[in-house]
This record gives structure tokens, sequence and C-alpha cells, in this order.
């Protein structure tokens, strides 16, 4: 029987850098690409409506891309642990690669998936494509995961440097018959009726291609500026590489080596991937980090019932206070927010609102072309105080003083919600605080709080 080797795409919708590809490659067996949508497996989370968006274009180019260098992908839709073997079955294949993923549930389909294919001889690799180190590698001394970034990231900068990226293979041969596929356009992916996705038309181009320009135009026009600039909103500083990241357009192996090449300043901007790692590295070790806080201390806060009308508000950007309803309209017009609109607006939500930051967190799931299993939780969970590294739960940002500082002269507000000024704020900003500290004392009084 012929050699035949299949690649299983993830979320590494790339060729360059994709360890994966490159030993299906280096094999000289002709390959398949496989992308699973995976909506059944026990654990494994939805995709919200902005990232299927997103999904379905970069599939596209994927799939036009390996169709340039000779091969071709294919889309099946199921269980994955069910969809893998049947089409090493149908196909014949002796070897299955994948780049590895790091959420609870995706390492319990991919481990015993290698356990099946390897008793039935069928050759099992994963790789390290995803993440700059993996989770497992940095640890503090006392051989315990770490829960606070800088020390994290320290211990990360002392071990060996990020591999160099893997260049993109000159051709992949296709398989030497038809191995059937889904239809993309089949999948549903893009909304219909309405089509709510022409803000995320205008603003971005999925793809292996756009983001590698972003990328090195990135370094060369805007990195200058990200340190200085990058918390202004309507400063143009900021890198717009999260989505390329999330889909793996880009490996952070990619981004790595170009930002240190580029001879910019880029220690602020390497520390945000950082921030990804450390992200990641909570997940690893905390699976259930959208549902449970890390800070279990925080399962005493008094949650007040919840008033759907202020959710709705905050939601669409009708609160009255100018920058939230900024970042949020911003949000749902073109699936991305300023990262520091994003602090302002979360917390916002959970300490003015006092409503509980899973609901924050599922909204955001569903409206960001870039949320991911790890950083959205994550990041919920900092603003919050409930998390790794958490900002103290007194530090609750006054959306007012934010905006004179970082929106000084109004720019943002004015593009993405110039009516904000005339509405009414739905709550009072100093009262909301106060009961937010108030309720935080049932926790600090719990005899449970870490600090």
């Amino acid at each position: 029987m012929t050699s035949t080797s299949i690649v299983w795409f993830r979320d590494d919708l790339r060729l360059a850098d994709n360890p994966a590809l490159r030993a299906a490659v280096d094999r000289g067996a002709p390959v398949i690409g496989v992308y699973v949508l995976d909506e059944e497996s026990s654990g494994v989370r939805a995709l919200g409506g902005a990232a299927r968006w997103w999904l379905h274009h970069s599939l596209a180019e994927l799939g036009e891309r390996l169709r340039e260098k000779g091969s071709a992908l294919v889309l099946r839709r199921g269980a994955a642990g069910d969809v893998i073997p049947a089409l090493v079955e149908e196909s014949g294949a002796d070897a299955v690669f994948w780049n590895r993923r790091y959420g609870g549930p995706e390492r319990e389909i991919d481990a015993a998936l290698k356990t099946t294919l390897r008793e039935w001889g069928v050759e099992a690799a994963s790789f390290a494509g995803s993440l700059l180190f993996e989770p497992w590698t940095v640890r503090t001394g006392a051989g315990t995961p770490y829960g606070v970034f800088t020390p994290f990231w320290k211990a990360c900068q002392l071990l060996p440097s990020p591999r160099a990226p893997l260049p993109e293979p000159r051709e992949i041969a296709g398989p030497r018959s038809h191995v059937a596929s889904d239809d993309l356009d089949h999948w549903a992916l893009l909304p219909r009726n309405p089509d709510w996705a022409g803000g995320l038309r205008e603003r971005w181009t999925p793809g292996e291609t756009a983001a590698r320009a972003r990328l090195h135009e990135f370094l060369s026009e805007d990195a200058a500026a990200y340190d200085r600039a990058r918390d202004e909103p309507s400063a143009g500083a900021t890198s717009l590489l999260s989505p390329r990241l999330r889909w793996g357009e880009l490996s952070p192996h990619e981004v790595w080596h170009a930002a240190i090449s580029s001879g910019r300043p880029v220690g602020a901007f390497l520390s945000e991937l950082g921030w990804r790692e450390f992200a990641w590295h909570t997940l690893f070790h905390f699976p259930d980090l959208a549902t449970r806080n890390l800070r279990a201390a925080f399962d005493a806060f008094p949650w007040p019932r919840l008033h759907p009308a202020q959710l709705r508000a905050w939601q669409k950007g009708e609160t009255g206070i100018p920058l939230v309803d900024a970042g949020m309209r911003e949000l749902w017009t073109t699936g991305h927010m300023h990262n520091r609109v994003r602090m302002v607006t979360a917390s916002f939500l959970v300490k003015n609102l006092l409503i509980n930051w899973r609901l924050g967190e599922e909204w955001f799931w569903d409206t960001l072309v870039d949320a991911d299993a790890a950083s959205n939780p994550f990041n919920w969970q900092w603003v919050a105080g409930s998390g790794a590294d958490a900002a103290p739960y007194f530090r609750i940002f006054n959306p007012e003083l934010q905006a004179k500082k970082f929106d000084h002269d109004g720019r943002y507000v004015r593009e993405w919600a110039p009516d904000a000024a005339e509405r009414e704020p739905i709550v009072d900003l100093a009262e909301t605080r106060a009961a937010a500290l108030a309720a935080y004392e049932t926790v600090r009084h719990s005899g449970r709080h870490a600090g």
C-alpha cells in the first residue's frame, strides 16, 4: 500500500512554520490536509459568531494555498475522534500529524486518538507549533505552575530561545486518489438573515498572506511607537496580530523572530506575547478557566440579581458612559476592541454593574474575532480579580478618568459613539464603585481570600 500522510489542521491555519505539515512533507509521501469542524465532542466549546466568520475565510485561503502547492484541504464535520480514524481508513493513510492543543477536552481527544491510531499501526505524532514554550516546561522551583506573570516570563527567558521558524514547503504532493470533502459554504459559518459582518469585512482580511503582510507593516511602521502609544485607542499603534495568532495564520515563533530582528524597540511587544503564553500556561493547568474562579475565595462573591436591561445596555453600547459605549460599539462593528478599552468595559460590567464576569466573557467569546479558550477567560478573570496575577478587586477602572488620560482629544469616542455624551448614564460611577467594594468585603472576610 502506498504511504499517505494526513495533516490535521486546527488552530494553525498556515503553511509556513507548521511543524506537523513539515513532518508530513519531509516523509516524502502524498499529503492530505484536513480540517474538522468539531461541534460534537464533549467539552469542546462551540465557536462564537465572529470566530465562525473568520474561520470561513481563513479556511478558504488555506485551501487555495494548498491547491497552489499541489495538495488540497479536506473539510469534514463531526467528532474528531470519529472523523480522523474514518479518514485514515478511507484514504489508507499510515501517518497522522498535528500540532498540539492545550485545553483539557482537546488534550483528551488528541491523546485518545494517538492511542487508537498507534494500535492500528498508524504513525501518530504531535508537535509544538502554537506556543513559544510548552506549558509543562515552565515551573516554579517547587514544581508548581506560576500564578504571577513577571516571574513566569523571567523563567521563560531562562529557557532555550524560541526555535527559528520553519520555511514554507515549496511543494506538497497531493493524494493520488480523490478524497471527498464537505463544501465550505454548506457549513454556514457566515452570518445570513441578517448579515451583520459588514464591519468585519471592512476591517479584516483573514488568511496567512494578509497576516504576514500585517506583521511586516507593524514592525516597519508602527512598532517604534508601540511602547509609547499602545494605550491610546485612536493612535493606531497596536499590532492587530491577535486574531492572526489565535487562528495560527502566524506562529508565535514567526512573530518573535521577526520582532527581534526588526531593529525596533520591541520589549513591550514581546511581553504581550508572554502574556499570551501565560494565559495558555494557566489554561493548561486549570482547564475550567472559563467557568470557575481561579481564586476559590471569589466563590463567595455576592453577585446581586441580574438586571437584563443593564446587561443589554452594556452589550449594545448604550450605557451613557462614552468610553464604554465606544468600545462596545467598536466590538460589535469590527469584532475587535482596543486592549485598554477592553479592560475598561470589562471593569464597568463587573464592578459598576455588578454583573458576573462569566456573562461578559460569553459576550466577548461570541463577538471577538480573536477570542480563544485561554486569553478570553484569563483576561476576564484578571479584571474581575478572581484569576491569576489578578488586579486587586479594589482596582476599579474609572471610565471617565481613563478617557481623559488615553482619549484626551475624544477622537476614539467621536468615531464609535458620537451620541454617548447625550445619554443619561445608567448607573452612578461613584455609588456603584462603593457598592462593589462593599460586596468585596464578603470575599475578604470569608477567610479564604489568597490576596
